[in-house]
């Protein structure tokens, strides 16, 4: 069973989640890593946290997206490489 590292707040109904969640499951389907996704709308402290940000994408449990999920820089992360704090290579 693949460990999950990716997870992804969102809603349902929201267009940018829906794209968001496309992102995530092709870079977790490409690199074997495991992702859930989880509803503002089952969770107080989510919806609280989160209610103006969706969707949200959470590496390990830190925050790494919100709004738009970059694939490149999602890929860079899980890959533990360190340029993806802003930096690209040439």
């Amino acid at each position: 069973m693949t460990q999950e590292r990716i997870t992804l707040v969102g809603r349902p109904g929201c267009h940018l989640c829906d794209t968001a969640r496309e992102v995530v499951a092709r870079v977790a389907a490409d690199t074997g890593t495991g992702w859930a996704e989880v509803s503002i709308d089952d969770d107080a402290a989510l919806r609280e946290r989160y209610a103006e940000q969706i969707p949200v994408v959470l590496l390990d449990g830190t925050e790494h997206a919100f709004f738009r999920v970059d694939e490149h820089r999602l890929r860079e992360a899980l890959a533990g490489r360190r340029g993806w704090l802003g930096r690209r290579r040439a």
